[in-house]
């Protein structure tokens, strides 16, 4: 994929987003819609492009009320909202709607944002104390263009709710809508504030004073890191403050700026204004400062990614800095069982499953999708779920949940942390972590695939792949389920000696994509992503 000539480069004003035209498209587009789909990260889209609009979220806040009744689910419903223009309206539509079905609901006072980690964290610490279970709501598109909005339910878990469940809920908001709405529920928008069920609640507080449990705060402290954070607009930027003051850290917030365009940020490889943390176009700001800092770190609009840059490797790639979080955190938490696994997707590095044998740890692979991480660390079966795209989280310091969704502020503090106690940045000791285990190149790529097409390559089974051989060395695993918990991949994986490959659909797009690794050269990663094309094309053709 060729750079965009304005990548890594502030955007023009011919690039910025119209706020008035999206906010307007939200409330008067209601006919023509995209249906209620959802992804890994829950509905996403546009209101320009109907697939992100007030029905769609009056439908959905509905069939989840619904979907807490038939269970049973009746504590609060924790609600929190990014920075991205359709938030705001969007938790409107859904208190309007939470308040009509009797739903106690709390949000964020003052409207202001919430990330997706402690909303988790607010569901798990109250349902360690209460028989009335809790659930949640993010609205967030995560690190996708300005334009976007998303919507995520999460169950009393505290993590990404399962496919049972939101295939649920899709299918239940697609009827209401088909029905024109007139099962929802909801009382008018003016009259939310007065609403009995709906709370104003500060999320900070509890947040803040339990970080001290997950991650070595006194070690940062007395190493005295001084560090860079950028919130890139986003909803970690009011909890630095209150983090600085509770444990005497030195953090400066290099860019405190909030504006719905995003015009602060730099744009991404495609051209495109992209919150992408681990992004070296989208992160070229903070990159720049990297010498001014012992540590530096930024995170998405809702924070539920991380970006980690260090003075010897700028931005570290994330399967990187992954790898150094694993062996760092499994030698380091005495606390933790010794029976505890790892947990990663099946399109992360395969130097997390040679850190794996290092530390002498059980690799638990799972599909796509951090709600698959969920069931581990409730039941601390694993410690440490990451995936590629640089989510990850893990467990206290006493073996105990955390969070069960991903947390960019914890993986970004605990940068830190590995900086304080081992005297070395995160990526010194990945390169370390190459001396021992060689340096593998990883790569991601899309291809061209039409919707049947699409669907067919999410069906594929080993025995749709005729190959014997991939870049010049025999398959030794066509799989297509994954190892840790046996659940379907929606897709292809297909290993050898010397390397792997991925494919996957896109949920929202044209294309499938090919991970790929290397354990060999940059030469042998491209034949192996050739190779790989040429026979999922193959397969699905």
């Amino acid at each position: 994929m060729s750079t965009h000539p304005q990548a890594g480069q502030l955007p023009t004003n011919d690039q910025l987003l119209n706020i008035d035209e999206l906010l307007l498209a939200y409330t008067d587009k209601k006919t023509n819609l995209a249906p209620v789909s959802f992804g890994t990260s829950g509905h996403r889209g546009s209101s320009l492009k109907s697939s992100f609009n007030e029905t769609h979220i009056l439908a959905i806040s509905q069939a989840i009320c619904e979907y807490r009744k038939s269970q049973n689910i009746n504590g609060p419903l924790y609600v929190g909202i990014d920075t991205h223009a359709l938030s705001k309206p969007a938790l409107i539509s859904c208190l309007q709607v939470l308040a009509a079905n009797d739903v106690e609901a709390y949000y964020q006072d003052d409207f202001g944002p919430s990330p997706t980690p402690v909303i988790s964290h607010a569901i798990l610490t109250w349902n360690e104390e209460n028989k009335a279970l809790a659930d949640g709501i993010v609205i967030t598109p995560s690190h996708n263009p300005p334009e976007d909005g998303g919507f995520k339910y999460n169950s009393i878990d505290g993590g990404p709710a399962n496919t049972d469940i939101t295939t649920w809920v899709e299918n239940r908001a697609n009827d209401i809508i088909a029905n024109e709405l007139k099962d929802v529920k909801k009382i008018n928008a003016d009259q939310v504030l007065d609403s009995a069920n709906i709370k104003a609640y500060d999320y900070i507080p509890n947040y803040v004073n339990d970080l001290e449990n997950v991650i070595d705060m006194q070690a940062i402290k007395d190493a005295k890191i001084k560090i860079a954070a950028d919130p890139l607009g986003g909803a970690s930027l009011p909890y630095w403050e209150p983090i600085v003051e509770k444990y005497g850290l030195d953090i400066t917030v290099v860019n405190d700026s909030v504006d719905p365009t995003f015009k602060f940020m730099t744009c991404d490889r495609d051209g495109k204004i992209r919150m992408d943390c681990s992004s070296p176009w989208a992160m070229s700001s903070l990159i720049k400062l990297k010498d001014q800092y012992d540590i530096a770190f930024g995170n998405d609009p809702d924070s539920d990614r991380h970006g980690i840059v260090t003075r010897s490797s700028g931005l570290l790639n994330p399967n990187h800095y992954l790898s150094v979080a694993i062996k760092y955190l499994y030698e380091n938490r005495t606390e933790w069982n010794q029976n505890l696994e790892v947990g990663k997707t099946l399109v992360s590095s395969s130097m997390i499953d040679k850190v794996g044998s290092e530390i002498k740890r059980t690799i638990c692979e799972v599909p796509v999708g951090f709600k698959w991480f969920v069931d581990g660390l409730v039941s601390q079966k694993i410690a440490f779920g990451g995936e590629e795209s640089a989510g990850a989280s893990f467990l206290r310091k006493n073996g105990k949940v955390w969070t069960t969704d991903k947390d960019g502020i914890i993986l970004c503090l605990l940068a830190a942390e590995i900086l304080a106690v081992t005297k070395k940045d995160p990526g010194q000791l990945y390169q370390e972590l190459t001396e021992t285990h060689g340096a593998p190149i990883y790569a991601r790529i899309d291809a061209a695939a039409s919707p049947e097409q699409k669907d067919k390559l999410k069906k594929l089974s080993p025995e749709d792949i005729s190959a014997t051989s991939v870049a010049g060395f025999p398959i030794l695993e066509k799989l297509s389920h994954a190892s840790g918990n046996g659940a379907a991949i929606g897709g292809l994986k297909v290993t050898t000696e010397s390397g792997w490959f991925a494919a996957r659909p896109s949920g929202t797009e044209d294309i499938y994509k090919i991970y790929a690794e290397s354990f060999i050269s940059e030469e042998h990663l491209k034949e192996l992503q050739k190779d790989a094309q040429e026979i999922v094309d193959s397969a699905i053709s």
